[in-house]
This record gives structure tokens, sequence and C-alpha cells, in this order.
């Protein structure tokens, strides 16, 4: 039961925060000042939080670790991907175009991570 709670908040995370970053991404492509609002700083951080703390969670219930488990390493080094190119799409990246495509990158590492989660497998795609 805990470990089905735990499971449906960790996906319910996931889609907030699939929902906040495609809501931001083109927020930042028209150049909105809704970008700056106070809540968009923080929400999607603290949703990050829990986010990330369900996965945590989730990974020492199922005794499944990043850099033993291969696919859990493979999402582990995605994360970091898609952190990094997130934060060039929202805030550091140069230019517009520079900007936009981190975020469809970002969006691409986003579905590489869903499909090896679902998997089990750090590549999914294959037959």
């Amino acid at each position: 039961m805990a470990y089905l709670a735990l499971k449906n908040l960790h996906l319910a995370t996931i889609a907030l925060t699939l929902a906040l970053f495609v809501l931001r991404g083109v927020w930042m492509m028209v150049d909105s000042p809704r970008l700056q609002a106070r809540w968009v700083r923080i929400v999607p951080h603290v949703n990050d939080t829990v986010l990330l703390a369900s996965g945590i969670g989730l990974a020492v219930w199922m005794q499944q670790y990043p850099l033993v488990h291969g696919w859990l390493t493979a999402k582990f080094f995605a994360l970091i991907a898609y952190i990094v190119l997130g934060t060039v799409a929202l805030k550091r990246g140069k230019t517009h175009r520079v900007r936009v495509a981190a975020w469809i990158a970002a969006l691409g590492v986003f579905g590489y991570m869903v499909a090896v989660a679902v998997a089990h497998d750090p590549l999914p795609f294959r037959r």
C-alpha cells in the first residue's frame, strides 16, 4: 500500500513537472512576462524536489540503485542532462534559438527517461 502511494506520488509529480516545463517553454518562446511570476519560480522547484525524493524512495524500496542497475544509471545521467538543458532553455541560453533548441532537447531527454522507467532498460527503443 505504501509503495503504491509513493509510486502514485512519483507519477503525479512527473506529470506536473512535464506540464510546468511545457508551459514555461511556451512562455519562453513568446517572451511572456508570466515567466517571471513568483509562483513560476517557486512551484516547479518544490514539485521537482518532491519528484526527486519520491524517486529516491522508490529506488530504496525496490533496492535498485544508480551506478549498480543499468536502467537507473541511465535515468540518473539523463536527469542531469535534462536539468542542464532545462536551465539553458529557461535561463542561461544566450539566444532565443539556443533556448528553443535546448527546450526541445530537454523534452526528448524527458521522453527517454520515461521510456527507460517503463522498460527498466537503458536502451528502451531497441527491438
